[in-house]
């Protein structure tokens, strides 16, 4: 690839990005009964101005339990739609492929926002009783979860697929399915967290099961031009947990299914997690499942600078960047990085004036 191979186009389906740069989603903890507001607007739309190919918003519940604190956002109820739609049209309007995170939080659900303290809200005081595919808490000190029956995990799946139709219907161009940091899915996919001993338990088959009938269920709801991306969690970082083997197993699977990219990230599990953070401390994860998987792959993690995120692409570790916490910094950061590679920056028209 070029020497500006993150600008270059890159197609999926039906959708071509203008380049390799996403808004990776980051929980906002500012919605009312899941609906969306002027905040995730004015927040996502900045960053659709700012250049960025894809923008996809936060990890949204497809059940009103599934929701990591009471201020997530949901995609649950029809009613949720209007907003999003309004979002979505604005995204594109400005050059962005507008996506969206179907996710349920299992274990991890009922918890105050950051800036609140984190830890379990109390079923007493506002929480509510969380699920997961075995009754193990996830920190000592919360609640015992209830384990899901088989009944109950197909009226999940169906929450999912019902959440694809919802999100089609507001006008999405891209769904991805959040199966990473220790949620419901990555609950299922984790030895450390499912001990369950029927057919969604044990052996690695098993425990890959309800994250691929997810998968499946989504794909039969989302049209076949569009395109299906899934978030892993590619290693726990605890011997013994998930790791990137199984990841790499896991999204050859998924191919197979119609999953287009595999979003990789990790960690999330467990709190024994020993992770070595560092500038793109995840790309070898990316690198690897897109070279066995033979499936293309988005990086995230410690991604801040043009000529890093460059490098990741033009070297073939990735196809896409998915920045979070940079682009919270600088919402224009794609302009400044075309800039700062030579590339012509393409600001809207209203903005032309200051490049």
């Amino acid at each position: 690839m070029s020497a500006t191979a993150l600008f270059s186009p890159f197609s999926l389906r039906g959708v071509t990005f203008r380049n390799r740069i996403a808004v990776s989603p980051m929980c906002q903890y500012s919605s009312v009964d899941g609906f969306a507001t002027d905040w995730h607007l004015v927040h996502l739309g900045s960053r659709a101005a700012g250049g960025a190919g894809l923008v996809m918003m936060e990890a949204t519940a497809v059940e009103a339990p599934g929701r990591i604190s009471p201020y997530d956002q949901g995609i649950w109820k029809d009613e949720h739609v209007a907003m999003l739609s309004r979002i979505a049209a604005f995204l594109q309007e400005h050059g962005a492929v507008a996506g969206v995170q179907l996710a349920h939080a299992g274990r991890k659900a009922s918890t105050r926002r950051p800036w609140e303290g984190g830890g379990q809200i109390p079923e007493n005081a506002g929480g509510w009783h969380t699920v997961a595919p075995s009754a193990i808490p996830f920190r000592p000190q919360d609640a015992t979860p209830a384990e899901l029956s088989k009944g109950e995990i197909a009226a999940l799946i169906d929450s999912f697929r019902t959440a694809a139709q919802r999100a089609l219907a507001a006008g999405f161009q891209l769904v991805e399915i959040h199966g990473a940091h220790g949620y419901l899915i990555h609950q299922f996919l984790s030895p450390l967290s499912n001990r369950r001993t029927d057919e969604y338990g044990g052996p690695l088959a098993n425990r890959m099961r309800f994250a691929l009938e997810v998968t499946e269920a989504v794909r039969g709801a989302w049209p076949r031009d569009l395109p299906l991306f899934l978030r892993v969690s590619a290693s726990d970082w605890v011997q013994g947990g998930w790791d990137i083997a199984d990841s790499v197993e896991l999204a050859r699977c998924a191919r197979g299914l119609g999953v287009d990219l595999i979003d990789c990230s990790s960690g999330g599990s467990s709190l024994e997690q020993k992770i070595p953070l560092g500038p793109g401390y995840q790309v070898p994860f990316a690198e690897r499942i897109r070279r066995e998987a033979e499936i293309p792959t988005g990086a995230v993690g410690l991604i801040t600078s043009a000529k890093q995120a460059d490098e990741i692409v033009s070297a073939g570790k990735a196809d896409m960047v998915l920045l979070a916490r940079e682009f919270l910094r600088d919402p224009y950061f794609p302009l400044h990085a075309a800039r700062e590679l030579g590339v012509e920056p393409a600001p809207p028209v209203q903005y032309g004036r200051a490049f």
